[in-house]
């Protein structure tokens, strides 16, 4: 089976998606900047569609419960141990629901993380649940054991991903979207 091309993956789904959520091409092309100068991220904002906002310091997630994944990082060639709070357990706190109540258009939310350099990855609401899919999405705070310094306080980061073209360094907000078809 052939693989999708990069234009398809990282250019024209995220774009698509991006604009049947009322998002404009300005939004998608500033999505797709990884290459910008950018600021450690200091604090992290969760938005959902209907309003909820949750904002966390560094220390207020330190104080979560963590998870640990282990993963090779295709980039650096290196294998590494970030621990987190499971995305899953952030957004439960404003409300999205997971599990069970996951069924039918609940399929179509999808989740925009994005990173004070304005890069941007799209998640399905299922990709990020754990009673939907096995592998971990996770906000993470430390890597190999140490605070993250170099990439900002916060750095989304999944376990199943096969190169790291969806992590998100320096992130900054989360926002939890409705796709209509």
């Amino acid at each position: 089976m052939r693989r999708p091309s990069f234009w398809l993956t990282r250019i024209v789904v995220p774009a698509l998606a991006l604009l049947l959520c009322g998002g404009s091409s300005t939004i998608v092309a500033q999505q797709m900047e990884h290459s910008a100068p950018s600021a450690p991220s200091t604090h992290l904002t969760i938005k959902t569609y209907d309003g909820k906002t949750l904002s966390l310091s560094p220390e207020e997630l330190a104080a979560l419960p963590h998870k640990s994944v282990s993963v090779f990082n295709a980039h650096s060639k290196t294998n590494e141990t970030y621990s987190g709070v499971l995305l899953a357990d952030l957004l439960s706190k404003v409300g999205v629901p997971l599990g069970e109540a996951v069924r039918g258009k609940l399929f179509l939310i999808g989740i925009v993380a994005s990173g004070t350099d304005n890069y941007g990855v799209l998640y399905s609401l299922a990709e990020v649940d754990p009673a939907i899919h096995t592998g971990d999405v996770i906000v993470a705070d430390t890597l190999d054991g140490q605070k993250l310094t170099k990439d900002g306080a916060f750095k989304m980061v999944s376990s199943e991903e096969r190169r790291p073209a969806r992590w998100v360094r320096n992130l900054t907000s989360i926002s939890v979207v409705k796709v209509e078809p």
